[in-house]
């Protein structure tokens, strides 16, 4: 089985920058382009040469190292078809089901939209690993900006799809508020008790909280989890439908 390296930092105030690099290949990505000097000091000192950037959405601070780092490195830029306008340097322009070939992997694309209009995740699987950009935090989910609830229910359902080991990156450390909303909508659900505190650990330590894994997200974060009872009887929407749950539950931390 080839070995993927993926190496994981701050950009910005609270977004995170990801390399990802196949030794045996000698090919190195980023997973979004926040910004184009610590992207640039962290491949340096790596010893690593940028190849691919593989963008999940347009706002700029996914995209405002893009053109940077194209002329710095020389990079392809990957991004959404419907998005490419939007994009700075595309070059290659995906939709779902395409197929990236990143040295000995396949890297596929989801598209997610909901967050953006065409969002998109890349997940390869032989590296159980699946880079989500906005659409699914830890603990959390995208705000909709362009899309509707309806959709980005659509969108986190086909992540919850993944295998259940898969480890998720996601493109902010929002963690710890993501927590403390959980708490008010299933205060009773061990596993989130449990996980709030090891994230309330984490960040006193100045200690990132990502990757998180599918299995972890699915058994705490509310945002997957409207058919759960508890959570349906605190909204008072025992019988309606996920999707309604879900955007009650978005809107609800909207306010919070």
């Amino acid at each position: 089985m080839p070995k993927l390296e993926i190496e994981q930092f701050l950009c910005l105030s609270d977004n995170y920058g990801v390399l990802i690099h196949d030794p045996e290949a000698g090919v190195t990505a980023a997973i979004d382009a926040p910004d184009a000097k610590t992207i640039l000091a962290q491949l340096e000192a790596k010893g690593w040469t940028l190849t691919h950037l593989f963008v999940t959405h347009h706002h700029g601070d996914h995209t405002g190292g893009n053109l940077a780092l194209k002329e710095a490195t020389g990079c392809t830029i990957y991004g959404p078809a419907a998005e490419a306008e939007r994009i700075p340097g595309i070059d290659v322009e995906v939709t779902d089901g395409d197929v990236i070939r990143f040295g000995d992997f396949d890297v596929k694309v989801i598209e997610t939209p909901g967050h953006t209009i065409g969002h998109i995740a890349y997940w390869i699987p032989d590296a159980k690993v699946a880079f989500v950009g906005d659409t699914l935090f830890a603990l959390g989910a995208g705000r909709v900006f362009e899309g509707t609830a309806e959709v980005m229910w659509r969108s986190l359902q086909k992540l919850m799809r993944l295998p259940p080991d898969t480890e998720i990156y996601c493109g902010h450390e929002y963690t710890q508020a993501n927590a403390r909303f959980a708490l008010t909508l299933e205060p009773d659900n061990l596993a989130l008790v449990n996980r709030a505190k090891e994230v309330d650990l984490l960040r006193d330590q100045g200690k990132p909280t990502l990757p998180t894994r599918l299995d972890r997200e699915l058994e705490t974060n509310p945002f997957l989890r409207p058919n759960v009872t508890a959570i349906r009887a605190k909204l008072g929407m025992l019988y309606a439908p996920d999707w309604h749950v879900f955007a009650a539950i978005r809107e609800r931390k909207n306010k919070s």
